[in-house]
């Protein structure tokens, strides 16, 4: 029995002893393995690390824009394709995941100049760009704006104010603008409240009055500064009224243009009988010729009026009326031959535009 116990004993040191010895052996099969086990692994080699650009784009004030493009771009053979974002609320871009190296930023907006800003990235590096400036584009765009039919009409309107024979005499009813576009009822009213307040219609007036005070005419007025008043007052009176119902109300009513149109071209004959025929036509709001109601109405009903305030023994009625538009009549067609033919030599704010055609 103890035999065997030590016969045991000694075969499991002998075994442990082959088992130590096999792990010491390099000569043993399995002893390769073993040692490759028991070293440690070589350290990887880690890739270049990409940085990051941020920054932001603002105008020269300091406030921020929102919305506007910003390329990157790189040069050389590992360079990633361009990419552009758009600045955020704050203004705000930024760009991750870049390879280092040389870097382009176009900072690009509708109606600002382009922008360019360059730099180098190194690796794993947090580039923060200053602040980028981006102004307004220099070059303008050119936009074609139309005025209204009225808009022009008013533009016209200030220019027929400014015309006056020497300087001095109105010649605020004559067009000179070829196709020019009709007034509308509150520019017939004030082109004819214009006329009758103007220094040079009350001057007239007095000057008229003279003269029949010199001649005695409507003698039921007297002498002396009483008639003289007398006359001044309805020579202003026939020019007042007939300017307000012929010029303005009646041309408002029946929507027809008080003004004479200048012709300017043609032969001499054609813009003789031209002026004479605008003494009893006229151009309405439509751009159509046609009977000048207006003012054939309007001297009728001036003509009527004024038997309120001349002297009794001149007012005969209808024949005062008759006579006073026959007189109306062929004083328009003299005053639209000057018109034609002189009139406008001897105005020196006339407005250059092209004689309208006939």
């Amino acid at each position: 029995m103890i035999l065997l116990l030590v016969l045991g004993l000694a075969a499991t040191g002998q075994s442990q002893q082959l088992r130590s010895t096999s792990l010491q052996d390099p000569s043993l099969p399995d002893a390769p393995q073993a040692a490759a086990s028991l070293q440690a692994p070589p350290p990887e080699q880690s890739p270049t690390a990409n940085g990051s650009i941020h920054g932001s784009v603002v105008d020269r004030d300091g406030a921020v824009y929102e919305g506007v493009h910003v390329t990157l771009t790189q040069a050389g053979p590992s360079a990633a394709p361009p990419r552009t974002v758009s600045t955020e609320a704050s203004g705000r871009f930024q760009f991750t995941g870049v390879p280092s190296g040389p870097y382009q930023l176009t900072v690009s907006a509708e109606g600002f100049a382009t922008q360019v800003v360059t730099g180098f990235l190194h690796s794993g590096e947090t580039f923060e760009s200053l602040a980028i400036i981006l102004p307004f584009a220099t070059a303008t765009s050119q936009v074609e704006v139309t005025a209204s039919h009225e808009e022009v009409a008013e533009a016209q309107l200030k220019d027929e104010e400014q015309q006056r024979v020497f300087g001095v005499i109105p010649n605020f009813y004559v067009v000179y603008a070829p196709n020019a576009p009709p007034l509308n009822p509150r520019q017939k009213f004030h082109l004819a409240w214009r006329s009758s307040i103007d220094p040079v219609t009350f001057l007239a007036a007095g000057f008229f009055a003279g003269i029949e005070q010199d001649t005695n005419e409507f003698s039921g007025y007297g002498q002396g500064a009483k008639g003289y008043a007398k006359r001044f007052g309805a020579n202003y009176a026939d020019d007042f009224i007939g300017t307000m119902i012929g010029s303005a109300i009646l041309p408002s009513l029946l929507k027809q243009d008080p003004r004479y149109f200048y012709k300017g071209t043609g032969t001499t004959r054609s813009r003789i009988l031209y002026a004479i025929a605008n003494s009893v036509v006229c151009k309405g709001d439509s751009g159509k010729w046609q009977a000048n109601y207006s003012g054939i109405l309007g001297g009728l009903a001036a003509g009527g009026i004024s038997n309120l305030y001349y002297p009794a023994s001149n007012r005969n009625g209808v024949t005062l009326s008759f006579e006073n538009l026959g007189i109306g009549i062929a004083g328009s067609a003299a005053q639209n031959l000057f018109q034609e033919f002189l009139v406008r030599k001897l105005t020196p704010k006339v407005p250059n535009y092209s004689p309208s055609r006939p």
